[in-house]
């Protein structure tokens, strides 16, 4: 078999880019709820997914961070005063409140590295105008009317969960992810404008979302399903604090936050790297055959133990 040629558990044709995608049974194991070593079911958002950097395919293959972590916990300071906190700090309860948008911050920013976290938020308990993404320290976390607050100034960045819009200054840009959907379109066959009406439906957006902040690239993106949609936000001010947030209209709304994992601005390892390569090209059911590899016992051990 040539050594160029893709597994075909992975899908991919040798014409494909390589993406890297996030196999860590460990920080992973949120993905649909499914058990370690069990098959991830098919998801919609993998035909979406752009190609992720080593850096972050490594991060997503590390092991998660303890969860009392303090980067896993709201701001008790930085709230709307219709927002409570439950007693770890770790989710964050909207009570009900007429005309208002109500927005909540982590209690620790990030200024340089990568970083991960995942944001829990049931779809039934969103309602409209439920935003997800980063902000700075002195945005504004209370308004009147019922608006999109997180991505409502020049201060934050917000994805808006029902409608795919993203918010920066006020403004909504387009739809996210938004030109991978129109590459996908391009390479179509013509449809009826009826089809075409319900290709552009918003996606419905399950209720584990993972926040991608890449302080040293000035960017922000997310994961799906496992799937990374690809950058959201671009130029984001360099050395600047920066927060996870989150604005809801809906009383009732929960959300939990917690984070995994993060890495500094310097190069990836290179046995890391080789590493993950190996276990892409194992593919989910063999991560456990590495004793079958032609390679030395030190090395099985090595690819056990990043599994």
């Amino acid at each position: 078999m040539e050594r160029r040629r893709r597994s075909s558990r992975s899908g991919l044709s040798s014409g494909d880019p390589l993406l890297f995608v996030p196999m860590g049974l460990t920080l992973s194991a949120w993905l649909c709820g499914r058990a370690p070593g069990g098959a991830p079911p098919p998801s919609a958002f993998l035909a979406l997914a752009s190609p992720a950097s080593s850096r972050l395919a490594l991060t997503l293959n590390s092991s998660p961070v303890g969860p009392g972590d303090g980067r896993s916990r709201w701001s008790p300071r930085h709230l709307s005063p219709n927002f409570l906190l439950s007693a770890c700090g770790q989710e964050a309860t909207r009570s009900p409140a007429e005309l208002s948008s109500d927005g909540v911050r982590a209690e620790m920013g990030v200024r340089s590295g990568l970083h991960v976290w995942e944001l829990a938020w049931s779809p039934e308990h969103r309602g409209s105008h439920a935003v997800v993404g980063i902000s700075r320290q002195d945005c504004p976390l209370q308004g009147s009317g019922y608006k999109a607050l997180v991505g409502g100034d020049s201060r934050s960045w917000g994805w808006e969960l029902k409608t795919n819009q993203l918010w920066h200054g006020g403004c909504t840009s387009e739809c996210y992810p938004g030109k991978t959907r129109r590459r996908r379109r391009s390479v179509l066959k013509p449809r009826s404008s009826s089809s075409a009406t319900k290709a552009e439906a918003p996606l419905l957006i399950p209720e584990r979302v993972l926040l991608v902040l890449d302080a040293d690239a000035g960017t922000l993106g997310f994961v799906v399903d496992g799937s990374f949609l690809g950058v959201a936000f671009k130029d984001l001010p360099s050395g600047v604090e920066l927060f996870p947030a989150v604005s809801s209209v809906r009383g009732g709304a929960s959300v939990r936050l917690r984070y995994l994992n993060g890495t500094t601005r310097d190069p990836p390892a290179l046995m890391a790297l080789c590493g993950l390569s190996v276990r892409q090209y194992l593919g989910h059911h063999r991560q456990n055959q590495t004793d079958r590899l032609p390679l030395p016992p030190f090395l099985q051990q090595y690819l056990l133990s990043c599994s």
